[in-house]
């Protein structure tokens, strides 16, 4: 049946059994991709009937799908036309992961963090109206999604506003992590419902069969239940809010979706569809664990066993540092936007459940409980993805750093990220935090160097920004290294000719770098920094370096807009530092799509090879070009 498929109309030609085999066939197909490729794995497969039942009802691309953070459109792209392409899912010019519109017509809106679906539905909506059009609107939004702000916003603004569109909350109880919070509450309240309205629709049919008086009972029967409903099932937050609520309604029912879906299709009004769906569906051992496979490398069908070894990483060694700070200092909480395992935080939640606050997917209120709670004397550590971060950069600014407050803010999958392409790299958190007045801002070179950043940073009794990238096998290692200074450099190895200047993990490059090169052609010394701050930056021993070598490189996992290279470009300015020839290694001014993370570095030029290639060749040319 999945060889037929070639497009949305393919899908509407199929009778319920076809359908039923069809989606049989999307999991088998999505899975052998995935255990290849890695992905997304558990929310595409619980998502496969509701989208062949999308699909048979709405008409892609006139009608509009929004699909909140984007994870789970595998089927979708599969209908609309990508089959074969979804073969080269994440990797380097393959298919991405989430919606692009620049792939198809299908994919309305680029999507790739979580909660603004509503959002961009309702302004969709909104601009079909004024231009007098008759398509339908959709968002499809997770129940974890449900928990960020933006949501909530959205939600508030398209019941208010009374625009014809449907939002289809998409129930599985889980995001990355389990669901927390009063929405969930809410949710699992309303889930209830569903056994109700089942048990209430046989007695109706039982009740009608009576001769005579079965339409008079039926009625007093309503009334009644009505009444009744009201202490059962808790008055319904969406209607209140001026949704038309149906559902819920069992998410992997194809012709139960399909009949839904065409009662919301009709009406001229705010609708939410309630559908429930198990994550993982169909592979019992994702079913199992749907938190473990809700981002998965490469792994085997049988067992489900990574194909790659696990190796420890950063954020685990974050993770073991804090637990053991916090049994020395009570002051120390966590508080995770509901990446709680990603982030290195399981332990401390286990260690320490008074400590630990899971406050959903909503990275503005994390940073803003922080604020209060170091407002009143505690000292919260909030690890969060680097492109997550920008979410909440008003609150860095407004709550933290301008009340100068002792939030420890961790700052993970910083850098190029890789195969999830431009949404999640990590490139601009150097850039936009650098910004900020009282920001301490440090990358370690490696975990041991995390380690004592995190001791540091949370005696320093400041705001503290501390970025490191994902995994860190390759990490720059040495057997000691200089104690942590606030705002002091580290002078790795000593050179006359050339000064390198990197942080974080650049650090290991800068020195393979400088001993390849050194290594090929003798007569060159290179002088290596590992900055260890962007802010305040040391620039009594960088100004000291540039001095004497007057040739300099810098060396960064960030955009070249106001990082590493703005910052040394600053001290030459403001030392009036003549004759320095200058080269800068950094991503572009510019989005970076997906591909391997070896393979990006060698397009933007900040591998190895090349720093190495372009340092011999100007330098043999004794002037380094800016």
């Amino acid at each position: 049946m999945l060889e037929k498929i070639n497009s949305p109309e393919d899908v509407k030609k199929l009778n319920l059994e076809q359908k039923k085999q069809l989606a049989e066939e999307m999991r088998k197909y999505i899975l052998e991709i995935v255990s290849e490729n890695g992905g997304h794995l558990a929310s595409n497969l619980g998502v496969v009937e509701l989208t062949i039942a999308l699909h048979s009802v709405f008409d892609v691309p006139k009608d509009k799908i929004v699909w909140d953070v984007g994870h789970q459109t595998y089927v979708h792209k599969i209908i609309t036309g990508r089959r074969e392409e979804l073969k080269t899912l994440r990797k380097l010019n393959g298919i991405a992961g989430f919606p692009k519109s620049k792939e198809s017509d299908a994919d309305c809106f680029n999507t790739g963090h979580s909660s603004t679906s509503i959002s961009a539905a309702l302004g969709m909506a909104r601009a079909r109206d004024i231009k007098g059009g008759d398509n339908s609107v959709l968002a499809v939004i997770g129940d974890g999604a449900l928990t960020g702000g933006m949501a909530l916003e959205a939600l508030n603004d398209t019941g208010w506003s009374k625009t014809k569109m449907t939002v289809i909350l998409n129930d599985n109880e889980m995001s990355i992590s389990k669901n927390i919070g009063g929405m969930s509450m809410l949710l699992s309240k309303l889930r209830t419902k569903r056994s109700y309205n089942k048990s209430s629709d046989a007695v109706k049919k039982m009740i009608l069969k009576l001769p005579k008086i079965g339409d008079a009972i039926v009625k007093i029967v309503i009334r009644v239940k009505r009444s009744i409903k009201q202490l059962v099932i808790p008055k319904m937050f969406f209607e209140d809010i001026g949704f038309r609520y149906l559902g819920p309604v069992d998410g992997h029912d194809i012709e139960e979706l399909e009949r839904m879906l065409k009662i919301s299709k009709r009406l001229h009004e705010p609708v939410l569809l309630h559908v429930l769906t198990k994550k993982g569906k169909g592979y019992s051992i994702a079913e199992k664990n749907p938190d473990r496979f809700h981002a998965t490398g490469p792994f085997d069908l049988e067992t489900g066993k990574s194909k790659k070894q696990k190796k420890k990483d950063y954020s685990k060694v974050l993770g073991e540092k804090l637990v053991e700070l916090a049994k020395k200092n009570d002051n120390i909480v966590a508080i995770t936007a509901s990446m709680k395992d990603g982030t290195g935080l399981t332990e401390f939640a286990k260690e320490f459940p008074e400590r630990f606050f899971d406050i959903g997917i909503a990275e503005q209120h994390a940073v803003g409980v922080a604020a209060g709670m170091a407002k009143e004397g505690t000292i919260p550590v909030v690890p969060i993805y680097a492109s997550f971060y920008q979410r909440a950069y008003d609150q860095v600014i407004h709550d933290v750093a301008m009340q100068d407050l002792p939030v420890v803010m961790c700052v993970d999958r910083a850098g190029v990220v890789g195969a999830d392409g431009e949404t999640h790299q990590g490139t601009l958190d150097m850039s936009f935090f650098r910004l900020v007045p009282n920001l301490t801002i440090m990358a370690p070179k490696n975990f041991k160097e995390l380690e004592e950043m995190l001791e540091f940073a949370i005696d320093l009794n400041k705001p503290v920004v501390i970025r490191y990238p994902r995994g860190g096998e390759d990490a720059y290692q040495m057997e000691k290294q200089e104690k942590l200074n606030w705002g002091k450099a580290e002078i790795l190895k000593e050179g006359k000719d050339v000064t390198i200047i990197a942080i974080g993990k650049t650090v290991a490059r800068a020195m393979k770098v400088a001993e390849k090169i050194e290594k090929e052609q003798k007569d060159i010394s290179i002088e290596v920094i590992n900055t260890r701050f962007l802010k305040p930056i040391d620039k009594e021993t960088i100004k000291q370096s540039i001095e004497k070598t007057k040739h300099v490189i810098t060396i960064e996992d960030g955009t070249i807009v106001n990082g590493l290279a703005t910052a040394v470009q600053e001290i030459i300015q403001e030392e009036n530092l003549q004759g320095v020839k200058m080269k800068h290694y950094a991503y572009p001014d510019e989005y970076i799509e997906h591909g391997s993370v070896e393979e990006l570095e060698e397009i933007y030029g900040v591998d190895e090879e090349r720093i190495i290639k372009d340092t011999l060749n100007c330098y043999r040319d004794s002037a380094i070009t800016k």
